[in-house]
């Protein structure tokens, strides 16, 4: 591994022919050299263009449905060689456990956003957001707002500290809205960001100029970005201010995303007392995250908030866990629960941030700056001088803690702990850290939950309510999942783009599209009432292959009785008086006198528009959207137009989903309900023949 780690740049795998200025990397417990990076002489100008012509074609020839699943499959392929990764982490001084949330979060996020785009995304190009606007009285004008892909590449700078997690969190969103990705790894782990790159790359899955690595010095790459390029930054706040101030973010149309270093909070509430299970639950949690990742984690916990009475009783528990449960050393010894710091320079980097907090009035409470004895790969236990072993450190503060607290992040093993008297107290030292990805608080009074929030909710990007119904089941103060945002405001980067579909969307423009209603359906894969309509065979008895949108079937009517209103509510138990006592009824504003019930008239629709015989149509799975808009008297007719409104194939299955809009009217033309209706239908049918 001690060759130049490689860069995947046009489809082909490059080196520098010669790299003076490569950076060396050592192994975090043993100083040993373990690769060399260098970019140097890379065609950056060119990879940028590879990725906005090869990589944006062969994208665009696939829907959201295509490119989820071939996110399973990337993460199919990873997950089949993970333990190459594991392996490679522990140079970085990753124990087994640290290697999984990177390398297993990684890949559970290629399947999140797979399994998400399959079922929230439709099996298109665009999508359509929120409602139609009607822009004329007669509906011939319509407004709709719509996403489409950015037409440039996504520039992912990404941290040391996972390299596997942190860059497929960014690529997974992108590759799902269809623009190619740069990886741009940090240089301490680059070689990991490489392996996981060369198994996508060696499984063949990778459409060309999807997925593109630099692995080296970014040299002039912000030079090179245009409107419709992207870029995701992970790192430090100084580095990201950097970088926004490049003229391609400010007055060139570059979108900028950022996730940064942030003093995370994490609120021990006063319910939480010791020998309570919150208690328990929150010490725990303080330390895993001062010794998973050793501490190198934008979202681990670097300030403790502890009621004033309860502030022995934590520093008793945590240095009592930490002496029982945690093992420092060389993660190639099975023994070893925490490793080093990914570098040398990043264990000084940290040791003068605690000189700082020491400077600053705090006491060191648990732990030591002195270097701690570590367990060696061999098994044998003594100081290592050329690693970066810092022990799990807690530095107390006063009430009159300083703004150091609140501003200097040794990212590595070390918290402050600052005590406070009332709850108001509390969230001013949470909010004291000016934006943070995440603040958990453990409690089991939702009063006090409700009140810290209201407080501390515009400051952070998530909060963590812990308590003894999901302490077990919690994913943790410093775990993001991919369902929900990551990211945080002021300090923490301002993005809060990474998470759910909002991070697909981030790669997309939205427009406002105005045009007439045929229009509108040509250009959103919708039907929209005033388009074309076709009436032939009844649209039950068509296939997906033969189906259409505009397809409709409009019914005869239907007399709706006050015998048929009493055999409903009789049959059902529905006898709400508005169907059954005339004179209640009628002092009701919203009824003239006894009326039909919403979902009779529903039923009825059914019974109206349902092709009964065997056909393509497998099964109704569900109504959306469903409003009652005018009541239906005794006396009165219904009658339904069903038409279909969107059409979407399941890739892996024979049946896809069809959307009918559905519209009950009266005798009068009125509006009576509106409603989506969901069915499965084969791709393809032949005709059985009944008795």
């Amino acid at each position: 591994m001690t060759q130049i780690v490689a860069s995947y740049l046009s489809d082909e795998w490059w080196r520098p022919d010669a790299a003076t200025d490569a950076a060396v990397v050592r192994d975090a417990s043993t100083g040993e050299e373990v690769a060399r990076i260098s970019a140097a002489g890379a065609d950056i100008a060119g990879a940028l263009e590879h990725a906005r012509t090869v990589g944006q074609r062969s994208l665009s020839t696939m829907t959201f449905h295509q490119r989820a699943l071939l996110l399973k499959q990337f993460a199919q392929a990873l997950t089949e060689r993970k333990a190459e990764l594991y392996e490679l982490s522990k140079h970085a001084g990753a124990t087994q456990r640290d290697a999984m949330i990177d390398v297993d979060g990684g890949i559970g996020v290629l399947f999140t956003y797979s399994s998400k785009g399959r079922r929230e995304l439709p099996n298109a190009s665009v999508i359509v957001d929120g409602p139609v606007e009607v822009l004329s009285k007669d509906g011939s004008f319509l407004g709709r707002h719509i996403y489409t892909r950015l037409p440039g590449v996504a520039v992912q700078i990404n941290a040391f500290n996972f390299p596997v997690w942190g860059a497929l969190e960014k690529f997974a969103p992108a590759f799902l809205a269809g623009v190619p990705t740069l990886v741009k790894p940090a240089t301490p782990t680059a070689y990991l960001a490489e392996a996981w790159v060369r198994i996508l790359v060696e499984s063949g899955l990778l459409p060309a100029g999807s997925l593109q690595l630099l692995s080296g010095s970014a040299h002039d790459l912000l030079d090179h970005l245009r409107l419709g390029d992207l870029i995701g930054f992970t790192g430090s706040a100084s580095t990201a201010e950097r970088l926004r101030a490049h003229p391609s973010v400010q007055t060139g149309g570059v979108r900028f995303t950022v996730e940064t270093d942030s003093i995370n909070a994490s609120v021990l509430g006063p319910d939480a007392e010791p020998g309570t299970p919150e208690f328990e639950a929150y010490v725990k949690q303080l330390m895993v995250e001062l010794t998973s990742k050793t501490g190198q984690k934008c979202t681990a916990i670097r300030r403790a908030i502890v009621p004033e009475a309860s502030v022995d009783a934590v520093v008793e528990a945590l240095r009592s866990a930490i002496e029982s449960r945690v093992v420092i050393g060389d993660p190639h010894h099975e023994s070893v629960t925490m490793g080093p710091l990914v570098s040398t320079e990043q264990r000084d980097d940290v040791l003068r941030q605690v000189a700082a907090l020491e400077s600053a009035g705090g006491l060191v409470l648990v732990g030591s700056t002195d270097a701690p004895p570590v367990v060696h790969a061999d098994g044998t236990v003594a100081p290592a001088p050329e690693g970066a072993f810092v022990a799990p450190i807690l530095v107390g503060f006063g009430h009159d803690a300083p703004d150091a607290v609140h501003e200097v992040e040794a990212f590595g093993p070390v918290a402050s702990l600052l005590p406070y008297s009332t709850l108001d107290e509390a969230a001013r030292l949470v909010d004291r850290g000016g934006g943070s990805l995440v603040t958990s608080v453990a409690t089991n009074d939702p009063a006090v939950a409700v009140q810290l929030l209201s407080h501390i909710g515009a400051y952070n990007g998530r909060v963590l309510f812990l308590n003894r119904d999901n302490a077990r089941t919690s994913t943790g103060h410093g775990s993001p999942v991919p369902h929900l945002v990551h990211g945080g405001p002021g300090r923490a980067g301002g993005g809060e783009e990474l998470g759910g579909i909002r991070a697909v969307l981030h790669h997309m423009q939205r427009t406002a599209v105005q045009g007439s209603p045929e229009m509108l359906t040509a250009l959103t894969g919708v039907w929209h009432e005033g388009a074309p309509a076709r009436h032939d065979v009844h649209p039950f008895r068509k296939s997906l292959a033969e189906l259409r949108l505009g397809d409709q079937f409009a019914s005869e009517p239907r007399s709706v009785t006050l015998d048929d209103i009493e055999t409903f509510a009789h049959f059902t138990g529905d006898t709400f008086y508005a169907h059954m006592d005339e004179a209640a009824a009628s002092a009701n504003p919203f009824f003239p006198g006894r009326v039909a019930h919403g979902y009779l008239l529903v039923s009825w629709a059914a019974g109206l528009f349902v092709d009964p015989d065997p056909g393509p149509v497998l099964a109704n799975y569900g109504l959306e959207n469903l409003r009652f808009m005018t009541p239906v008297s005794p006396g009165d007719e219904i009658r339904v137009v069903l038409t279909a409104k969107q059409i979407t194939p399941r890739e892996t299955e024979d049946y896809g989903e069809v959307r009918w809009d559905a519209v009950i009217r009266n005798q009068r033309d009125e509006t009576v309900a509106t409603y989506d209706v969901l069915t499965l239908v084969a791709k393809e049918h032949a005709a059985v023949a009944t008795a």
